[in-house]
């Protein structure tokens, strides 16, 4: 019995180079690879493999490189990348966090964030869940952060900054209507000496109103000065002066002509500034008694 035998011989041949250009890019078929296609333009540059159904891209700005399709390739992993949709949080507020593997090739590989472990490195997190969903704090002023990704012997970080977008909710200063910076910068963190009601440098001012009047609390001598003065050749006026004036307060005088009823704005007066000091004249102070107070508001 014969057999016949059928031999197929593959003679690999080279494809002719040829360039295709256009306003956005120009494209070059390489002739050692039959399929192989490198095209580049001022915005990204492409090898491609298989004729350029697959291959390596990038992108210049903002930086890219995405590799597809290579079948078999093999890679090395040599970090890891961390980023989030922005590197600002606002206080209380949540974050996602992602991660991407650094390539021999320059590429990057996206993971899943559930695959990292997450931890918090130095500031205000709260807690990163195992999503790489994380959590600020509440702070009293825009407080960098910085949080830390593990992922098979490598670790990448990521600095943020956790904004104050609530004045007064930091820990024990919470909600006692002074803002949390004004008490963190005189007394540091979870001082009892803080408290709205207290005085600590005894000059006869709260720090509720010394935070209002813009005060120092720590210094007995930064007070609110006022008087009252009678206007020379003019029995029916009155002088108020007053200081400090403070930068972003208002100050409003009220009267009235006895104590325990609501005293009003004056009606009729005249306002000048010299020398740190205010002076309003209370054009309409006829009567033997007069009660007056100055209202100061952080505008």
């Amino acid at each position: 019995m014969k057999a016949a035998i059928l031999v197929l011989l593959l003679v690999p041949s080279l494809a002719a180079a040829d360039t295709r250009t256009s306003a956005n890019y120009s494209m070059v078929t390489e002739t050692p690879d039959a399929g192989g296609a490198h095209s580049t333009s001022a915005g990204y540059s492409s090898d491609g493999s298989i004729g350029g159904i697959t291959g390596l891209s990038t992108v210049a700005a903002p930086v890219q490189v995405a590799k597809a399709g290579y079948i078999g390739q093999l890679y090395e992993v040599t970090g890891l990348v961390l980023g989030a949709g922005s590197v600002n949080v606002n206080e209380t507020a949540t974050l996602q966090l992602a991660a991407w593997q650094s390539l021999d090739d320059s590429s990057h590989l996206s993971v899943p964030a559930a695959s990292v472990a997450w931890s918090t490195v130095s500031g205000p997190i709260s807690g990163i869940d195992p999503n790489g969903l994380a959590t600020a704090a509440a702070v009293y002023q825009d407080t960098a952060a910085t949080v830390q990704g593990s992922l098979g012997g490598l670790t990448g970080m990521l600095n943020l900054t956790v904004l104050e977008t609530v004045a007064d909710n930091f820990g024990t200063y919470a909600a006692d209507g002074i803002s949390d910076d004004w008490q963190f910068q005189y007394f540091g963190s979870d001082n009892a000496n803080a408290a709205p009601q207290l005085d600590p440098d005894f000059d006869g001012h709260s720090n509720l109103f010394e935070f209002t009047a813009g005060l120092v609390p720590t210094d007995a001598a930064s007070v609110f000065h006022w008087r009252v003065e009678p206007v020379p050749g003019f029995p029916t006026q009155k002088r108020l002066i007053f200081s400090p004036l403070v930068a972003g307060r208002s100050y409003t005088v009220k009267s009235a002509t006895t104590l325990g009823v609501l005293m009003q704005s004056l009606g009729s007066f005249t306002t000048s500034d010299a020398n740190g000091e205010r002076t309003v004249t209370d054009l309409n102070a006829s009567g033997t008694t007069r009660f007056y107070r100055v209202e100061i508001t952080r505008e």
